[in-house]
Order: C-alpha cells, then sequence, then structure tokens
C-alpha cells in the first residue's frame, strides 16, 4: 500500500469529518454580511446605501430592495469600466490585480473582475474538492498519482495594471505550491498560448505522467484525449494512462458527451462535477450517490434565485427588475431558477446567465438546466437546454450513436416555424428518422412542445455533420480550447451565419418531419 497515498487520504478524510456539517442558510446571511460590510465604502457601496442596509432588521430583503439586478453590461457600463481606466474602490476595495475574458456561448468577450479574494475562494474551493475525494471510495494509490488540467493558456496578457486570460489559466496560475508537483501539464507547457501546439506538447509528454484525474471542458478534453491515443496508437487512453479514475468537467452538462468521451476508455472512471465560471467557483458535486453539485454557500459568494419564467424575462433573456428574487430557505425542488450572485469580486445581483434547478434543497444541491438566453420559446415550446439534452440522449440510445455536439434554432420556413437540429456524430444515420425521434420523445415528455407542434411549430429538420466542424466554428468566431462551450440554441442570425460555415465544410442532406 502506497505510504503517502494512505497518509493524504487519511488527511483527507479526517478534513473531510471536519467539513461535514453546513448550516447554508446561516452561511448565506454571514456571506452577505460580509460582503455589504467590505464594499460599504466602495462607490458602489455608497450608491446603493450598504450602511442602511446593514442596519436593517432583514438584511437579505432590504439588500433585494434597494440594489437592482445587473447583468454584465449594466455592470460593466456603469461600474467596471471605471475600474478598467484606472479608479480605485468601484464596485470593491481596491483594484482587481487579474479580469477574467468570458469566451463562453454569449458573443464577444467580457471582462469580469477577478480580485485577490476571489483567488482565494477559488483555491478554497479546490481544497473542498479534493476533501469530497474522500466519499468517492478511491484507493490510496491515487492520491499519489498526477493531475492534468487542461483549460486556457497561463500565459496571461499585461496591461496598465492588470492582467487578463480565461478564468481556467488564471487559476492554473495560482494553484497552491503543494499542488504543484501534482500538476500537469506544468507550467511550461500550460503557457502555450496555441492549443493546438498545446495538446501536441501534450501527447508528446504523455507517456512520461501516471495521471490519475483529468480536469476540463468535455468536448476539448475528448480531443486532447484522441489525439494522445492517434499520437501513440492506443486502443485507449487508459493503455497510456492505467490509473486514471476520476475526470471533473465544468461548468457544461456531461451528458451529451458522456458516450463518445466514454468510448476513449479502457474501464470505468468516477465523473465529478463542479461549476467554474469565470465569475467564480460557485458549486461542486460531494458525493457518488448523485451528480448533482453543492453550492458554496460559505465562499465568498452570495446567491439568489429568479423563478424562470415568461413574466420573469425580457425579450433578450435579461431579468426583469420587479422578478422576484428568492433566497436559499424559499427554493423548491424541480423548479428552474435563473442564478443571481453577489461575490467577493463586486458583482452584485449579477445574472450570471444560468438556469439551475434544486434537487435538494436541504443540502442545497443543485444542477444546472441552461442558460437563460438559449431557452428555445420563440413559438411557445419552452424547452430549456437541460431537455434538449435529454432528447439527444434519447437519439443516441434509440441508434446507439455517440453525439458530443449539437446546436438548433427555431427559424421560419416556407410554410412556417421549424425546429432545425445540427447534430454532430461520426455515426451516419437516416436523417430522417433523426428528426421524427427527436420530435416524438419532446412530444411526449413536454405538454408544451406539444401543444406548439399542433399549431405555430410546423416540423422538425436535423442535419448531421462531425463534431470536428462544432470545433472549427469555436476555433473561427472564439478561441479554440479553455472555457470556450458551443451555443445549444442559436438565434435565427446566429444561425444563419452556423449554416453557411456549415456548408462550407460539407454536411449531410436534412430530412424533415412535417406535421
Amino acid at each position: 500500500m502506497p505510504l503517502l497515498g494512505s497518509i493524504i487520504k487519511k488527511a483527507i478524510e479526517a478534513g473531510a469529518i471536519l467539513n461535514r456539517e453546513q448550516d447554508h442558510l446561516a452561511q448565506q446571511e454571514d456571506q452577505l454580511r460580509y460582503l455589504l460590510e467590505t464594499a460599504r465604502e466602495s462607490a458602489f457601496g455608497k450608491h446603493y446605501g450598504f450602511a442602511e442596509i446593514l442596519r436593517s432588521s432583514n438584511i437579505q430583503k432590504a439588500f433585494a430592495v434597494k440594489v437592482p439586478f445587473h447583468d454584465y453590461k449594466r455592470m460593466h457600463e456603469s461600474w467596471w469600466q471605471r475600474q478598467l481606466e484606472g479608479e480605485s474602490g468601484v464596485s470593491w476595495p481596491g483594484n482587481p490585480d487579474y479580469y477574467a475574458l468570458s469566451s463562453g456561448t454569449t458573443g464577444s468577450s467580457k471582462r469580469i473582475p477577478v480580485t485577490e479574494e476571489m483567488i482565494r475562494s477559488i483555491r478554497r474551493a479546490g481544497v473542498r474538492q479534493v476533501l469530497s475525494l474522500k466519499n468517492f471510495d478511491l484507493p490510496p494509490s491515487f492520491f499519489e498519482t498526477e493531475i492534468l488540467m487542461l483549460g486556457s493558456s497561463t500565459d496571461l496578457e499585461e496591461k496598465d495594471g492588470f492582467r487578463e486570460g480565461e478564468i481556467s489559466g488564471i487559476s492554473a496560475g495560482n494553484i497552491p505550491f503543494w499542488f504543484r508537483s501534482y500538476y500537469k501539464p506544468g507550467e511550461e507547457i500550460a503557457q502555450i498560448d496555441d492549443w493546438d501546439d498545446r495538446v501536441a506538447r501534450i501527447a508528446e509528454k504523455a507517456a512520461d505522467w501516471d495521471i490519475g484525474a483529468l480536469s476540463g471542458i468535455p468536448s476539448w478534453i475528448e480531443l486532447m484525449l484522441r489525439e494522445v491515443i492517434n499520437h501513440h496508437g492506443l486502443k485507449h487512453i487508459h493503455e497510456i494512462w492505467p490509473n486514471l479514475q476520476v475526470y471533473t468537467s465544468g461548468g457544461v452538462a456531461f451528458g451529451p458527451y458522456e458516450k463518445s468521451f466514454r468510448s476513449l476508455l479502457g474501464k470505468d472512471i468516477a465523473v465529478i462535477d463542479t461549476y467554474l465560471a469565470s465569475e467564480g467557483f460557485l458549486a461542486l458535486q460531494t458525493r457518488p450517490e448523485t451528480d448533482a453539485m453543492q453550492l458554496l454557500t460559505d465562499n465568498g459568494i452570495y446567491f439568489e434565485f429568479v423563478p424562470f419564467k415568461p413574466e420573469n424575462l425580457e425579450e433578450d433573456g435579461s431579468i426583469r427588475q420587479d422578478a422576484p428574487a428568492l433566497g436559499l430557505e424559499e427554493v423548491e425542488a424541480g423548479t428552474d431558477y435563473a442564478l443571481i450572485i453577489s461575490t467577493v469580486a463586486g458583482a452584485w445581483r449579477y445574472l450570471i446567465g444560468d438556469t439551475i434547478a434544486f434537487t435538494d434543497t436541504g443540502r442545497a444541491e443543485i444542477e444546472i438546466t441552461g442558460r437563460t438566453k438559449f431557452f428555445l420559446n420563440t413559438v411557445g415550446s419552452q424547452l430549456s437546454v437541460q431537455k434538449l439534452d435529454r432528447a439527444v440522449q434519447h437519439v443516441e440510445e434509440t441508434f446507439g450513436m455517440a453525439i458530443p455536439e449539437y446546436t438548433l434554432a427555431a427559424v421560419r420556413r416556407e410554410n412556417g416555424f421549424h425546429h432545425c437540429w445540427y447534430l454532430g456524430s461520426r455515426d451516419g444515420q437516416d436523417t430522417g428518422k433523426l428528426a421524427n425521434a427527436l420530435d416524438q420523445h419532446l412530444k411526449e415528455a413536454n405538454k408544451n412542445y406539444r401543444v406548439a407542434r399542433s399549431k405555430a411549430l410546423k416540423g422538425v429538420r436535423v442535419r448531421v455533420v462531425a463534431p470536428e466542424v462544432f470545433y472549427a466554428w469555436s476555433e473561427a468566431n472564439k478561441k479554440k480550447g479553455g472555457q470556450v462551450k458551443v451555443e445549444r440554441v442559436m438565434n435565427p442570425e446566429k444561425f444563419a451565419e452556423w449554416e453557411d460555415f456549415a456548408n462550407r465544410l460539407g454536411e449531410n442532406q436534412a430530412s424533415p418531419a412535417n406535421s
């Protein structure tokens, strides 16, 4: 039995025992009070009367009344732009050391402030994640292996008084000193900006490493694994990393990737979900009985939840200012909520853009159900990304396919609106049958969709393209690798650009499922 591994595992078990009991409601009130007290003398705190809120008998309700919701545009134009121009103490004391460039799914890059306190918050979340491994019954030998973290480059761009890059690169550049001997690909390779070059170097070095865990966005981890397998002429990744036992994904549902991902393995591994966004480390999976994630309620972030209903939303997907915001004590399991956060990086009542649902309110466990702007409701179908994911997984199971990527839009055709799907798969199938399978599953699973199909939604169309078309799209429009995610739902204008792009790369014939 490995001595070091046994010692580390016992330390983790002891730490997990110490961190087991949590009063999430009390922790959230404490976090809000800390945030308000710390930022009361900031320009934002003075403008919205944080001192007065703190004197209130119910600071949570007073906070919700006095401070409006902010999306990125409002927060940036009114406050964060002043920080970027050098003003100190705008929405948080001092000036941020970093800005996270968000290159996710909603257009041009955003600059999200990352303070030193947020760096510490992310580190604490990482420690919490390590402590939670005690629950996954891993052998002591696992704790002597290395972890490969595939994010964006740690070679950040120097600006006037701060550095900027993607959050995965910022966090990887600030890992604790005691963790560096376990961290791969190491500082030199992690600084390579070109994603293809970085993955090529990983493939070259792969045989020198004893990888026990992987961490990163599923689509890019899968491409990296394929490169390693191809480079060394392997049947599966366990031929070179026999001790690989854990994969932690982040900020994106693993379900659509599961079949193609597991096809690259030689044996089963534990998949652990985490929720690291540009705005902070929000939640992580702490136990193997569920794939839900526990909100980090004591780690520098205060959460609010707006019921995700049409009456609470503007047309652009932002939250109406008169929408009700619920605290953790008021939420119900199984209901979709738009997630609102206030943080130690100076984000206040900030619409992060994700929708979540609680699976266990007592444990504060959630699952990500979609994006506020990727809710497909053009003709009343009311489809969240979670419902779309489940429809795609149904098609995978029905036809024995792996479909790691997809996108769709509601597009007006000659006889009315159609849901036009692009499925990313290496497995060819009759697209008419695929369209009918998607259509029938959604009719059976969702009443609103079934009603829409009897009225304004006239049909479903499917095209199948190679997954590489999606990766090429990401590279052409944003940046390959890192935190980049493909849009699941596009607006008609973006979808027209996508179709033109896919046509130029070549795609299969569409077959409709009409009403």
